[in-house]
């Protein structure tokens, strides 16, 4: 046993209890019956005052760098080793700890220190090694998994998009060892077994959710390219889930020879809709006219009157990627100043690229008391925005820059008040055009019913400034309304449909736009969308008649639910005397007031109001599914179509994307695992797969409907 007198030990003999393992009162009881004690001296030795033994010794390596010395009564400071300069370390029963003296040393604050390493070839274990934070591993239970670290090597390629040979990389394989030395490293054919296998379970949970899928899919089409002149074709759908969530996804990556060839999308598309068992499926497909001509036009028509004939006629064919629209406009319209945007671009890369330039434009910028908060930033040729920010940001300090030239002599561009009116006004119209490209910038998809608005208020204001009677205004915008009119023209019937589907919207706005546009010849565009709506709920009533008599049923709730009771009875035949007659007659002459469709009692409701942005769509018809069976699929179908064809983070991007060659070095199926297993990663987790059979058979797809 222990001896429980203090005096006969000292504090370094003693064991403490443990404060886990006793309460606050015995801690405390224990301290106090320790023995004062002093620091030591420079060297670690007692001072001549102090019992041995009584200092516990410093184990901080900070004291490798810094020596303690006493300045006063009660006041003890930590002088560093190499620039003599003192910290705070003990002030009388404070104590300041070594946070601040390992940050002087670590973070390279000390002069000598810092001028030394950068003399001096780095050597691991050498004395003047900075100190080295003190781990403890977390969880004393700890078991290495190979199998795992392999895996989440395997993910972390995919979703940053490393090359797989990294694992062959002597700084990673070391960076690695460092973390695990239990780990042995992959080979290069091991990492890519892993990352196919990681491409096959995805796929797998993502082929179940689509078979589950109650509605259609749509499709979008983009290419990219490469130096060896082969084109890689994104085919992405676009669908809502049974429990009415929105997915955007990455289908396939098809590498294709001649990019250019009649048939080369219709293959693709065929190969997309075989490969995830949904040929019965298709609802529309959006691509850009500038991929494609009129032979690949052609053929996708045809491949949609076999794959979707009823829908429309073929008319859910959208040709025109919207980011794109927007792009090339915003190229066009910032294109037909190129002259004083060079100018603007010129003198913004004069203040930039000089720090004494910059400065007294900063100077000038105050004495001037121009109230900008922007900054100036020069543009990126492959992104229009750039230019755009650019343009926006120099109008502002117009002022500054016209006066540059007295404050800074170098400064030798001029740009006239004329000129600086007309990068105003375009950018005033341009704006439009970003702020619409913005909505489809987000990697949340936004559905269908939202670009009505947008697109439609693009159109009336370019219209009015067209007509303008501002000779600069009109002849500036008027060429960017009649390219903005063809693309408008091409997609506001889907649109249209699209936007009706919003319960806050519905019929009465779209009328209300067209009128705004077209005027007296409004009437002819509203029965136009009028006669398409209708049209396709009527092919969605056709798919639910064709269904079995218990999904009809369900088909039918509402409509059975507002017959009269003695009618329905009538009609089972459970009653046949006088009055129920009468009953039938009573229901012969007003069913046809009760008998509305679904969607003619959906128009006629009242307009949600306010229109908020935070409204939920997908959850507002899926509470209303069982009021509206029938309307409710076919707005689900509506409200996923895609009306943009290029990544959220490409909105902006002036040049077709181009495959690198450490991609297109990987083979055709490497490639489309790493690229598809990316983006579903990013969205997922899907659910997981159920114990049954993926095959699903065209019988099971008309059932959905």
């Amino acid at each position: 046993m222990k001896d429980a007198n203090p005096s006969s030990q000292s504090i370094t003999q003693r064991s403490l209890p443990h404060p886990r393992r006793c309460d606050l009162g015995t801690a405390l009881a224990s301290l106090k019956m320790e023995t004062p004690t002093t620091p030591t001296d420079n060297n670690g030795v007692p001072g001549s005052e102090t019992q041995p033994s009584k200092r516990r010794r410093k184990k901080s390596v900070v004291w490798e760098h810094f020596t303690i010395e006493t300045v006063g009564a009660g006041c003890t400071r930590a002088c560093c080793n190499q620039c003599k300069r003192s910290f705070a370390y003990i002030t009388g029963s404070k104590m300041a700890g070594t946070s601040h003296l390992k940050r002087h040393i670590l973070l390279g604050i000390c002069p000598v220190s810092r001028q030394k390493n950068q003399m001096t070839p780095y050597t691991p274990g050498s004395k003047t090694d900075v100190p080295k934070r003190r781990y403890t591993r977390a969880h004393a239970s700890f078991s290495f998994d190979q199998d795992l670290c392999s895996y989440e090597i395997a993910k972390m390629i995919i979703m940053h998009g490393y090359p797989l040979h990294i694992v062959e990389q002597p700084g990673f394989i070391n960076f690695v060892r460092s973390l695990q030395p239990q780990f042995n490293m992959v080979s290069f054919n091991t990492i890519q077994d892993e990352c196919v296998a990681i491409y096959h379970r995805e796929k797998q949970c993502l082929l179940n959710l689509i078979a589950g899928c109650p509605g259609r899919i749509s499709l979008t089409v983009d290419l990219w390219t490469s130096n060896q002149n082969l084109g890689y074709v994104f085919l992405t759908g676009h669908f809502v889930d049974s429990d009415w969530n929105s997915y955007s996804q990455i289908l396939n990556v098809i590498t294709v020879p001649s990019p250019d060839s009649g048939d080369t999308f219709s293959q693709a598309i065929l190969t997309c809709l075989s490969d995830w068992h949904v040929e019965g499926r298709l609802f529309t497909i959006t691509l850009d006219q500038s991929l494609s001509n009129e032979t690949i036009i052609g053929n996708l028509k045809g491949l949609l009157s076999v794959k979707n004939p009823h829908m429309l006629n073929s008319q859910l064919l959208i040709r025109n990627c919207y980011a794109r629209v927007l792009g090339r406009l915003a190229q066009d319209t910032l294109g037909g100043l190129s002259e004083i945007i060079m100018k603007v671009r010129e003198s913004v890369k004069f203040v930039k690229t000089s720090e004494i330039h910059e400065e007294k434009f900063v100077q000038l910028k105050q004495q001037l008391q121009v109230p900008s908060m922007k900054t100036l930033l020069l543009d990126d040729h492959t992104r229009w925005d750039t230019t755009y920010h650019m343009l926006v940001s120099a109008c502002e300090m117009r002022e500054v820059f016209a006066c540059l030239d007295t404050y800074d002599s170098d400064y030798k561009i001029i740009i006239s008040l004329e000129e600086w009116s007309r990068i105003e006004t375009v950018c005033t119209y341009v704006k439009y055009l970003f702020d619409a490209a913005n909505l489809v910038a987000d990697p949340a998809y936004p559905t269908a019913n939202v670009f009505f608005p947008i697109i439609s208020q693009i159109q009336v204001e370019l219209m009015q400034a067209a007509m303008s009677e501002d000779s600069l205004v009109s002849s500036l915008i008027r060429p960017l309304y009649e390219k903005f009119d063809r693309y408008w023209e091409n997609c506001c019937l889907v649109l249209a449909i699209a936007v009706i589907m919003d319960p806050r919207y519905k019929k009465q706005f779209v009328d209300f736009t067209f009128c705004k546009i077209y005027g007296d010849n409004a009437e002819t565009w509203i029965k136009l969308v009028d006669d398409g709506l209708h049209e396709l709920f009527m092919e969605y009533m056709m798919q639910m008649l064709s269904l079995p008599g218990t999904l009809m049923e369900e088909g039918n709730e509402d409509i059975n639910k507002s017959d009269p009771p003695e009618a329905a009875e009538a009609s089972h035949g459970e009653a046949t005397d006088g009055i129920s007659e009468f009953d039938i007659y009573l229901s012969d002459i007003t069913g046809g007031q009760q008998m509305k469709s679904e969607l003619e009692q959906y128009l006629e409701e009242i307009i949600l109001a306010p229109r908020g942005q935070d409204f939920d769509i997908l959850g507002w018809w899926k509470e209303k599914s069982t009021k509206y069976p029938t309307l409710s699929k076919m707005a689900s179908d509506v409200l996923s179509i895609p009306v943009s064809t290029v990544a959220a983070d490409s909105v902006f991007n002036t040049e077709i994307k181009r495959m690198d060659s450490y991609r297109t070095s990987l083979g055709a199926s490497n490639l489309e695992a790493l690229i598809c297993a990316k983006d579903w990663l990013r969205h997922g987790p899907f659910p997981e797969p159920e114990p049954q059979p993926l095959e699903v058979s065209n019988d099971v797809v008309k059932m959905d409907f």
